[in-house]
């Protein structure tokens, strides 16, 4: 309405500069990092925060400190850290930024898939470290003649079967259902997937559902040649029984992207020669992280202006008001 009060929103952490500086020109925003007395901060603001803009965490809690809150902007596709179905019980709505980093998180999965088998990070230490003069690099596994397993055949899962169809591999994947309208072939388990795979790529979401979904047994059952594969959530991988499989050489090695404990890494995991790990990048270029920051943007911009939400989560659905 003209003349009214600009909605107050409330960011918990540093968000991307798109975000911060566009919500700034619209809102009354306040910063919970960085503040000198961040509880005092959220007694005096909280009852009038109608917005949240968040990276992490939001429990209900929090939910319940902030009474006139209406949506939660996720900065990300997985929001498994935001208790949906709090906000759910208390017509919160919670939006997340789908679709905008499916393309960019596949194609690092293919690069870690292929880095994994042909030890690509190990191969550029050996030149570096002046080994080549002396002897080759030694020969490494190939992804010629693997199947590989998708484990969360979802938009992300999707775009990764895509690319690999030009590696001319067979493709298996695993999920809740069937899928109608795919030809890949359907496991009804993780450890069936594993068994008929010799490359688990690991894209489910994060949560209580599917933590440890990808336990001793599926890294049993995925074999001494195979290569597990996460850019999914740490959550979703027993990590303690990974490095045992690794040191055991259970499996082959394994790529991972993401960590149970993140930023946090444990000295076993990076002591292991099988293994290529990185610090959760799989959308993390300029490109894609605008492209999130927008959408975060466009949620909150369409909320308060009366239009709905763009990309509402499964458990807060949303529709007009007859």
């Amino acid at each position: 309405m003209p003349g009214a009060e600009p909605a107050e929103i409330l960011l918990l952490r540093r968000m991307h500069p798109l975000v911060a500086s566009t919500l700034d020109s619209r809102f009354t925003v306040h910063r919970l990092d960085g503040a000198a007395d961040p509880e005092a901060l959220l007694r005096e603001v909280g009852p009038r925060i109608r917005g949240l803009c968040v990276g992490g965490g939001v429990d209900g809690a929090l939910m319940d400190r902030l009474p006139a809150l209406e949506l939660i902007a996720n900065f990300g596709v997985g929001y498994d850290a935001v208790d949906a179905k709090a906000a759910a019980q208390r017509n919160i709505v919670v939006t997340n930024t789908p679709d905008v980093l499916t393309d960019e998180v596949a194609d690092l999965a293919i690069g870690l898939v292929l880095a994994t088998i042909r030890r690509l990070p190990q191969a550029d230490r050996y030149l570096r470290e002046g080994h080549w003069p002396k002897a080759p690099f030694p020969l490494t596994a190939s992804l010629r003649g693997r199947r590989v397993g998708i484990l969360g055949l979802g938009r992300i899962g999707r775009a990764i079967a895509k690319r690999l169809e030009g590696f001319e591999v067979e493709i298996a994947y695993y999920g809740r259902s069937r899928q109608e309208g795919v030809a890949y072939a359907y496991h009804d388990s993780p450890v069936g997937l594993a068994k008929a795979v010799h490359v688990l790529i690991v894209v489910a979401p994060g949560g209580a559902e599917t933590k440890n979904l990808v336990d001793a047994e599926v890294l049993q059952a995925l074999g001494p040649e195979g290569i597990l594969v996460n850019v999914a959530r740490g959550s979703v991988v027993d990590e303690a029984a990974l490095i045992a499989a690794l040191k055991a050489g259970t499996i082959h090695g394994a790529g991972l992207d993401v960590f149970e404990q993140e930023p946090h890494v444990p000295s076993e995991l990076m002591a292991l020669e099988n293994t290529v790990l990185l610090p959760h990048v799989g959308s993390a270029s300029e490109h894609t992280r605008t492209a999130m920051a927008q959408l975060v943007v466009d949620n909150v911009l369409s909320w308060f202006e009366g239009r709905g939400p763009i990309t509402p989560v499964a458990e807060t659905p949303w529709s007009p008001k007859a």
